[in-house]
């Protein structure tokens, strides 16, 4: 006659507690195992941010003519999200740090995307090479790119993100250009929001 164990439950109909798989505690997790986590977490966020954007531009009929002026990719920092100006469409006027309506209101979208993410994230203004008109004050391609940096820092605050979560912002003037073969070429202006990968400390 078959007899059922009479030590606990039968393991192949009943696991028991004993068997089953709780979450790790994060206290006991070694530093490359916090790593990893933090990896596949910022893998899964970045798809689904990435996603929304896209997805925003192409249903949004004032932002859908933009979508060729974003760039997403990553890199070793996390994901960056680029606006690029072009020869008919810029986020400023020239000279100036006051962001024009299209642009304020792709920020506005980028900002509702980010404001679930725990990442913190970092800006940086660039220019072309074309220099200021008129040098009153002192101002030039590195002011105007770092104050453009610092309007669009203030435009994601305003639409959600914490100030907490801001982490670097800066210009570089046209050290770093998109096209490097032509210093003027209108899409070396452009906004740079990286979204950088989690500390897992």
């Amino acid at each position: 006659l078959f007899r059922s164990s009479e030590g606990g439950p039968n393991p192949d109909t009943d696991p028991g507690p004993e068997n089953e798989n709780p979450a790790p505690d994060p206290d006991k997790l070694t530093p490359e195992q916090k790593k990893q986590i933090a990896a596949q977490a910022d893998a899964e966020n970045f798809q689904k941010l990435e996603k929304e954007i896209k997805q925003k531009l192409s249903e949004n009929k004032r932002l859908e003519q933009l979508k060729d002026q974003v760039a997403i990719s990553r890199d070793k920092d996390g994901l960056r999200i680029e606006i690029i100006d072009k020869a008919d469409f810029a986020m400023f006027p020239s000279g100036s740090n006051n962001m024009q309506g299209k642009a304020a209101a792709l920020i506005k979208e980028v900002a509702n995307s980010l404001a679930s993410m725990p990442n913190k994230v970092a800006i940086r203004g660039h220019t072309d090479a074309v220099p200021f008109q008129s040098a009153e004050g002192g101002r030039n391609n590195w002011s105007l790119s770092a104050d453009r940096a610092e309007a669009t820092r203030q435009l994601l605050e305003k639409n959600g993100i914490p100030p907490d979560r801001f982490t670097r912002i800066e210009g570089v003037a046209d050290t770093d250009p998109f096209n490097p073969k032509d210093p003027r070429d209108p899409r070396n202006r452009r906004m740079s929001i990286t979204v950088l990968n989690q500390d897992p400390n």
